[in-house]
C-alpha cells in the first residue's frame, strides 16, 4: 500500500489564502465526509479473468483512505448494475458535506465505455463515459455542484499497441489503427448553472489502444498512480501530478500506452492537502 506524505500547513497555507480564488476550497478535516467508490470487474461470464486486479483494489482503496475519504467497493457488476451503483452513490447525504469525490473504474473496456460482466462483441454490456458524467452532473447530483469529481479509468479503449515506427526525422514508416440546445436551471431555481463542470477524466490508455496489466502485481497505470498521487499530493494539484503520471510513460517500452486527461472541466485547481 502506497503512504501518502503528509500535507506541511505551509505548503497548504499559500493556496488556501494567497491563491483562494484559484483553487477549490477544501473543507476541515472535523464534519467532513468525503466519499469514494471503486467499481473492479476481475470475473466476466464471457471475457478471460483480469488476474492482478485485487492489487490495484487495495493500492487505490489504501490511497483514496489515506487522503481522507470512505471508500465504497463494488465487483463484478453488469453495466445496469454499474449504473445502479453509480446513482445510489450519487443520492448519497453524505456527499453535502464533502468537498469533491473520486469515481474509481477498473474493468475490460472498448472505444465505447467499460465492460460489464456479461459482456461479449454479440451482445455488448457496456457502460458508456456519457452515463457516468449524466448521473454526477449539477442537474443530477446536487451534493458535489460546484465540486471536483475525479473519475479514474483502468480499461483498454481498443485493440492497437499505441506505437508506430518512425525515423530519426519523424517520418512515420508504419501505422496502426483500427480505422436544438436546451436551457438548464439549477433546482434551487433561480440562477442558471453549467450542466456538466467541476469533472477530470483520467484514463489508463489513449483511444483505440489497450493498457497493460501484470497478473501478479496488477495494472502499470494504477501502480503509478498511486505511487505519485502518494508523493506529490502534498505539494502539486491534481492536474500536475496527472501529467508527472503521463510523463513517467512517456519512453516506450515493451508495455506502451499513455494515459489520457479527458472531459476537463474544472475552474480551479485541485489540491488533496492531505493531513489537513
Amino acid at each position: 500500500m502506497d503512504m501518502v506524505e503528509i500535507c506541511p500547513c505551509k505548503h497548504s497555507q499559500e493556496p488556501k489564502t494567497v491563491r483562494a480564488h484559484e483553487v477549490y476550497p477544501v473543507m476541515e478535516k472535523e464534519g467532513r465526509t468525503r466519499l469514494a467508490l471503486i467499481i473492479c470487474n476481475k470475473e466476466f461470464d464471457h471475457l478471460s479473468e483480469r488476474e492482478g486486479s485485487e492489487n490495484d483494489i487495495l493500492g487505490m482503496q489504501g490511497l483514496l483512505e489515506n487522503l481522507g475519504y470512505s471508500v465504497v467497493i463494488k465487483k463484478n457488476l453488469t453495466a445496469l448494475e454499474m449504473i445502479m451503483e453509480l446513482k445510489n452513490f450519487a443520492a448519497r447525504q453524505e456527499h453535502q458535506f464533502s468537498d469533491s469525490t473520486f469515481l474509481v473504474f477498473m474493468s475490460h473496456g472498448t472505444l465505447d465505455g467499460i465492460c460489464g460482466r456479461k459482456h461479449r462483441d454479440e451482445e455488448p454490456d457496456i457502460l458508456p463515459d456519457d452515463t457516468i458524467f449524466q448521473i454526477f452532473n449539477n442537474g443530477s447530483c446536487h451534493g458535489l455542484k460546484d465540486k471536483p469529481k475525479v473519475i479514474i479509468t483502468q480499461a483498454c479503449r481498443g485493440r492497437g499497441d499505441g506505437a508506430v515506427w518512425v525515423t530519426d526525422m519523424g517520418e512515420a514508416l508504419a501505422w496502426t489503427c483500427y480505422q436544438p440546445l436546451e436551457r438548464y436551471i439549477s433546482s434551487d431555481a433561480i440562477k442558471k448553472t453549467h450542466i456538466e463542470k467541476d469533472f477530470i477524466a483520467f484514463k489508463s490508455s489513449t483511444p483505440h489502444n489497450v493498457s497493460w496489466r501484470l497478473n501478479t502485481e496488477g495494472s502499470v497505470f494504477i501502480s503509478q498512480l498511486t505511487r505519485y498521487l502518494g508523493e506529490y499530493s502534498c505539494c502539486h494539484h491534481l492536474e500536475e501530478i496527472f501529467r508527472k503520471v503521463q510523463n513517467a510513460f512517456e519512453k516506450p517500452n515493451a508495455m506502451i500506452q499513455m494515459p489520457t486527461i479527458e472531459r476537463l472541466s474544472m475552474t480551479r485547481y485541485f489540491y488533496l492537502f492531505p493531513g489537513n
